[in-house]
């Protein structure tokens, strides 16, 4: 279903904690007085020299070779027209973000007073000493082809208009993959085009390089089709003037085996494409409503190749699929243009691997069994992690063989595992749980739904299928929040553990608890009237089948918690204890804490069994786990009790699975710096992959290093995740924020699947 985005958490989005998406980090240490004296004066005035005498040491010195500039002069935004270039700057930030994330391209995004286009061009150019790349964007027709064509011409750096070429390069592989389908020759094919402004030229131009024919080509702009008795037309239009009488779209749909529409919504019916050859291609490409509905497209023409750009549909065509490969790939090899060949290398790339097996990531975010090269899977998905190393060293040798490269790769395997390292996974994680909770949303209990974080998670829970919320508390009060906030949450249950309404239910629950704890401290007026507390009623819905999964502790201390969950749902079969985990997005990706709530002191059984359940826990995400037993001493440095522990835990764990990657005792520092495991401790399991999992030999260490990382390292910590309870009960830290809470949502989800799997 289509992403709802309200207003106010859009804006809430850009302007909370520091204004923006982006920001600039040093790379460089800058900690002390030298540190300063190298990074500027005088320091500085070494790589100065250096370049002085060969300027191309700009990139030995500088981050030049990997920064890209976004400038627009905000003319065309999105569908907001000539907003200017103040109000273009988030879409430019946007973009940005999107470059690092995907590619590890950093982007100064630069918007521009500019419309005339001397004026432009001239601005840009004086630019090139900065930056490796430019990236044009939001900038209208015709003016961005002659302003394009003036920088390529006079620039020595890459440079792409991503609205002419992105839509282009994208949907040029789709067009490949669909006529592979149906079996057409593409230099047969009849086009007919919705829209001659830049996206769509630049559309036919690719198609043409990739062997199409202009004469088959009927394109439609504003004023109808596009033919060689029209006297309106600039030279880009031009070459797709044809010589016939003026028709409208629905005779020039009759027996075309393409529709291309780069236009706006809703101008195409079934009848229209009943009109069309055996077997049509339709790419509705208007955003947010296709020129076609993809339903009515789909009712009218079973045999239909669909696309459109919205994410909800199959097939989407995605500039995100281009841009960020495109121009790593470019910069790379120190690119001096981005050329024909290095689009039309992208284009085949893409194509390529849409015929290729599907990583279960990919699957499980979309929802799908097993993708495969097919109607509706003809081009790869934006969130597969493969792009990165397919399209670029595509681009890059397409670069080097075309004779722009000025820095030519000999060695392809180490550029390929360089580019896996730029991939990083610490949001691909979080994006795996929360795709994976959308597969199959659970009923998740809200202890604290008079908290208005809590009732703005459950409405991002509802919103993005990742949940069904139950909202606990006093009714009165949560509707007020609700109307006050203008949440669209009425329609959600909500139950007051303390009304009137839930006395049986109450005593249902009592009496069911009285005999799990009827030697353990409690009578049966005790065990009904504990019932009153969202805590324990929250459980009881959860143990009783009633709710599949429960979250509390926003506002209540972690033991008051963690006590009914304990003393409700009890620990698994294959637990002996409860353990709490942390996950941790880092750059270097996820890592994953243990125990870092529960054990104080654990023995060594107790630390085997909390090394078991982390491990199990991590690989339901998809993940397998690299093991390093925590210690201050390095295998057998140190013969203290602690350090033997840490030792002994290793060796059981290996004598009982063989198969696991897990090594210690070791030092952090040492865990993951693979250049001394390697001199000093070559027999290491460790040596080849870092840990992703880091046991530590008590509570305290554990929770002071997930602190660490979260409020000193700037990593994002997600927990605490509890581990070994039957069945799904998280404890929020305490003054979570509403994304953390979100996020604990989805892990719930999740968990509660495999523990409904399992029951199965």
């Amino acid at each position: 279903m289509a992403q709802l985005i309200r207003k106010e958490d859009a804006l809430e989005y850009h302007e909370k904690g520091r204004p923006g998406k982006i920001e600039v980090i040093p790379t460089k240490e800058t900690k002390t007085q030298r540190d300063l004296a190298l990074a500027y004066s005088p320091g500085v005035a070494e790589p100065c020299k250096e370049i002085h005498a060969n300027p191309d040491d700009v990139y030995r010195y500088t981050a030049k070779g990997n920064l890209v500039a976004v400038i627009s002069n905000g003319t065309a935004v999105l569908g907001l027209g000539d907003i200017g270039p103040e109000a273009s700057k988030p879409v430019m930030e946007g973009k940005g973000l999107l470059f690092k994330i995907f590619a590890d391209i950093d982007v100064f995004d630069i918007e521009l007073n500019a419309k005339d286009i001397e004026h432009f061009v001239s601005v840009v150019k004086a630019l090139e000493p900065t930056f490796g790349g430019i990236n044009l964007e939001d900038i209208k027709a015709p003016e961005c082809f002659e302003i394009e064509r003036r920088l390529k011409e006079e620039m020595n750096i890459p440079l792409m208009h991503d609205d002419q070429h992105g839509t282009a390069i994208i949907s040029g592989a789709a067009l490949l993959n669909a006529l592979e389908l149906v079996k057409k020759d593409i230099g047969k094919v009849k086009f007919v085009i919705s829209g001659a402004g830049a996206s769509a030229i630049s559309c036919c131009k690719i198609y043409l390089a990739l062997g199409a024919n202009v004469k088959n080509m009927y394109m439609f702009d504003t004023k109808g089709l596009i033919t060689t008795s029209r006297t309106d037309l600039d030279d880009n239009k031009k070459i797709f003037a044809q010589d016939v009488k003026p028709m409208d779209l629905d005779k020039a749909l009759v027996d075309a085996d393409v529709f291309i529409g780069l236009s706006k919504g809703n101008i195409l019916t079934g009848d229209m494409l009943k009109k069309m050859a055996k077997k049509p291609i339709v790419f509705a490409l208007a955003n947010p409503d296709p020129e076609i509905p993809y339903e009515e497209a789909m009712a009218a023409r079973p045999d239909v190749i669909m696309a459109t750009g919205r994410s909800d549909y199959p097939n989407q065509v995605n500039n995100v699929l281009g841009f960020p490969y495109i121009f790593r790939g470019a910069l790379d090899v120190r690119a001096t243009s981005i050329n024909e060949e290095m689009k039309l290398a992208a284009v085949k790339a893409l194509a390529t691997l849409a015929k290729e097996q599907v990583p279960d990531i990919v699957n499980v975010a979309y929802n799908e069994q097993s993708l495969q090269f097919g109607p509706t899977y003809i081009i790869p998905k934006p969130i597969d992690p493969r792009l990165l190393v397919t399209v670029s060293p595509a681009v890059a040798k397409a670069a080097i063989n075309s004779g722009v490269a000025r820095k030519p790769i000999t060695d392809w395997e180490a550029y390929e595992n360089d580019l896996y390292r730029r991939l990083g996974s610490d949001d691909n994680i979080l994006r795996f749980i929360i795709n994976k909770a959308k597969q199959n949303p659970k009923r998740v209990v809200f202890a604290e739904a008079d908290n208005l974080k809590v009732l703005k998670a459950a409405q991002i829970a509802k919103d993005d299928g990742i949940a069904i919320p139950i909202l606990l508390g006093e009714e009165k009060k949560i509707r007020e929040l609700i109307e006050k906030h203008g949440l669209q949450l009425n329609d959600v249950e909500i139950i007051d553990p303390r009304s009137e309404e839930q006395s049986l239910k109450r005593d249902k629950y009592g009496a069911i608890f009285f005999w799990k704890r009827n030697r353990r401290g409690y009578n049966l007026y005790e065990a009904r009237k504990v019932m009153r507390e969202r805590t324990y009623f929250g459980c009881m819905m959860v143990e009783t089948g009633e709710a599949d999964a429960f979250i509390s502790g926003l506002t209540r201390q972690y033991p008051n918690t963690l006590r009914p969950a304990l003393e409700i749902i009890g620990t698994s079969n294959d637990a002996e204890r409860v353990a709490g985990m942390y996950m941790v997005l880092s750059k270097k990706g996820p890592l994953f804490f243990a125990d870092t709530t529960v054990n104080f002191n654990p023995t060594e059984d107790e630390l085997i069994d909390i090394t078991l359940q982390t491990a199990r826990a991590v690989e339901h995400f998809n993940i397998k786990p690299r093991i390093a037993m925590l210690s201050y001493s390095n295998f057998g440095s140190s013969a203290s009790p602690e350090a033997v522990l840490s030792r002994n835990v290793v060796s059981r764990i290996k004598q009982m699975h063989p198969e696991m990657v897990i090594d210690g005792e070791v030092q952090a520092g040492v865990a993951f710096n693979k250049e001394l495991l390697s001199e000093n401790y070559p027999f290491s399991d460790l040596v080849n992959e870092s840990p992703n999992v880091l046991i530590f030999p008590n509570l305290a260490a554990g929770n002071i290093a997930y602190h660490l990382m979260q409020e000193v390292g700037g990593a994002e910590a997600v927990g605490p995740i509890l581990l070994g309870l039957n069945k799904p009960v998280h404890v929020l830290q305490l003054g979570s924020s509403v994304r953390q809470i979100v996020n604990m949502v989805a892990i719930a989800v999740v968990e509660a699947q495999v523990k409904s799997a399992q029951l199965s």
